[in-house]
């Protein structure tokens, strides 16, 4: 069996064309664009190349990207009273801070300050709860665009078992609420599972999020599970690779993410989603 492609590109760009839509109905009927506010404290430079690609996707989908670059030296009061004078901003519907932030920031106080109407990420933890009760508001932005992955691939989800290798509050443990609100048997797995190679072997579905190359094996794979691969690194010979064996993987799983080129299109499109739906619940068009 050789493993169907889920492209992340693609499907990214079909929600950033929705999005596009919806803006232009807004735009038509004398409502505003909706608008994004995005923080970057200090020159990490991956942190550059990530809030680009998103400043890019806002200009493809028409949401109005304000951006915000301060230097290494803001403290984090000056920081809170931005995120506060934004808060209270009516044409922003989204913040996002770009972590990682200096050390002499208190990242989780920082994002805690945001208001959660205004949580593109979806890390606040009204935000976190409402999505553990199966109320969500703003969904976290990786786990939300893998779902969206996962419609695209047809599968009925309801009832399959899912191993999610990974329990941050980032991917894995947003990713096992968005999972039983579909009514899968979620296991969540991390660094004290025993017998990883022999849960992962029975699920139908693996998200692998645990950022190390290649740590999920490819003959670990159910012959026929879907495989989504969260996971970024470099190999030793400075290549970009996953979480998962790609090449063995493919040749076991019906559908599989590339990295690059899967999961990471669906989050960014996904962050648009949000400050997308935000808009709306303000001013519906």
């Amino acid at each position: 069996m050789k493993s169907q492609i889920i492209d992340g590109k693609k499907v990214a760009e079909d929600l950033i064309n929705r999005i596009k839509e919806g803006v232009d109905r807004r735009l038509a009927k004398g409502l505003r664009a909706p608008g994004l506010a995005m923080i970057l404290v200090g020159d990490n430079p991956a942190s550059k190349v990530y809030v680009r690609n998103k400043e890019k996707a806002c200009e493809r989908s028409g949401i109005l990207s304000m951006m915000h670059r301060l230097p290494e030296s803001t403290s984090e009061q000056e920081l809170l009273a931005l995120i506060d004078r934004l808060n209270g901003d009516a044409a922003v519907d989204g913040i996002l801070v770009q972590i990682p932030l200096p050390q002499h920031i208190d990242a989780e106080a920082v994002l805690n300050s945001i208001s959660p109407d205004k949580d593109a990420d979806g890390f606040h933890p009204d935000n976190m709860g409402r999505l553990a009760i199966g109320a969500p508001r703003f969904r976290p932005c990786t786990p939300r665009g893998i779902m969206t992955l996962l419609e695209h691939t047809g599968a009925e989800l309801a009832g399959i078992d899912a191993v999610i290798v990974g329990r941050s509050n980032i991917v894995g443990r947003p990713m096992a609420l968005e999972l039983i609100q579909v009514s899968a048997t979620v296991t969540v797995c991390h660094s004290k599972t025993r017998d990883l190679p022999g849960k992962i072997a029975a699920a139908d579905l693996v998200v692998a999020a645990v950022g190390r190359a290649e740590f999920v094996k490819g003959d670990w794979i159910k012959p026929g599970a879907i495989v989504i691969d969260v996971g970024i690194n470099r190999n030793e010979e400075g290549k970009l690779v996953g979480d998962v064996e790609f090449g063995a993987a493919s040749e076991r799983a019906s559908w599989i993410t590339p990295v690059p080129g899967g999961v990471g299109p669906m989050t960014v499109a996904s962050l648009l989603e949000n400050t997308f739906d935000s808009a709306e619940s303000r001013d519906p068009s």
